[in-house]
């Protein structure tokens, strides 16, 4: 049996030690300051529709010093999108609602749609990070954030909030159905007071919520919404290559992390990685922060089924 030294044994706990600060660096100081603009297409528009720019921001988790973050959202304005989407954990301090109005800046003069998340109304704890593994694990509440001031600022700026909701609007020439719920997360969700079918005159259908929970995601699709938007994920924050996030702190599976996805026979759901962080958690590995602009256009036409008579799509027919 072959003996190993002890000076070998420190070489290589020193390595490993070493590999886990770097690590631990890079996540905090890095990549949680790595900002990134992502781009996806979904057909999700009734056929016949011009297209649409929807930037999807989410999670921003401000603190009022977060100089380079605030400087980042300010630059999304010059994207010029249509419509804006914000799905909540706007605050992470309360003093922070000036600083998240100055960062939107002239996304606040753009149409634009919000809900809240839990950290609108509650500042973010210190926790066992173990805890994300359990998803029925005991919530603990920080102190009270200002959330009607920022819906106030929010809402004197043009944009709808759509907190058990029903909207109807229209964008760039575009007739939208919107409905949203209230934090999921915090079971603070009443579908029924927005449930039942959209406007059926409208060429897309959008309902958001800041927690994806199927519970939800499974209402808006039995309703007939086109697409479902999203945050709280985080994309799972703490990611591994090949393998993807540990954890999602939701219902959704891990392969719904963060992005577009299918949900149900015709409904799409996106699901955005997020702005930040919580003071309390600041790191990221392998899930850089993002803001995405999905470009929206004409899902493909529906043909009359042979067995039915009813409009199937190109891309179902195949599947058939």
């Amino acid at each position: 049996m072959p003996v190993i030294s002890t000076s070998a044994v420190r070489t290589t706990a020193l390595g490993a030690a070493g590999a886990a600060v770097a690590g631990i660096g890079y996540a905090s100081l890095v990549e949680r300051n790595a900002f990134v603009l992502r781009e996806a297409t979904m057909p999700v528009l009734a056929p016949g529709s011009s297209s649409l720019r929807v930037l999807h921001i989410s999670d921003l988790h401000m603190t009022p010093g977060q100089q380079r973050k605030q400087q980042w959202l300010r630059e999304l304005d010059r994207l010029e999108p249509d419509l804006v989407i914000n799905t909540g954990d706007n605050l992470s301090h309360q003093k922070s609602v000036p600083a998240v109005v100055q960062a939107l800046g002239g996304l606040l003069s753009r149409p634009g749609l919000f809900v809240f998340g839990s950290n609108d109304y509650f500042a973010p704890v210190a926790k066992n990070p173990m805890k994300y593994f359990k998803k029925d694990h005991r919530r603990v509440y920080g102190a009270p954030l200002p959330w009607k001031d920022l819906r106030a600022a929010f809402t004197e700026r043009g944009w709808l909030d759509l907190t058990h909701v029903r909207r109807d609007l229209e964008v760039a020439g575009i007739r939208i159905a919107t409905a949203g719920v209230d934090d999921p997360h915090l079971h603070r969700d009443r579908y029924d007071t927005v449930a039942g079918a959209p406007n059926p005159l409208a060429a897309l259908r959008i309902g958001l919520t800041h927690s994806p929970e199927p519970r939800v995601l499974d209402r808006f699709a039995e309703d007939g919404y086109d697409l479902v938007m999203a945050g709280h994920t985080h994309g799972g924050q703490l990611c591994l290559p090949g393998y993807g996030a540990l954890v999602t702190n939701c219902g959704i599976d891990r392969s719904r992390v963060k992005g577009a996805s299918q949900w149900g026979e015709h409904t799409r759901l996106h699901v955005s990685a997020g702005v930040g962080t919580s003071p309390w958690a600041p790191y990221r590995f392998c899930c850089r922060p993002e803001a995405t602009l999905l470009t929206l256009v004409a899902a493909p036409p529906k043909r009359p089924s042979a067995e039915t008579g009813q409009g199937v799509s190109a891309s179902e027919a195949v599947a058939r």
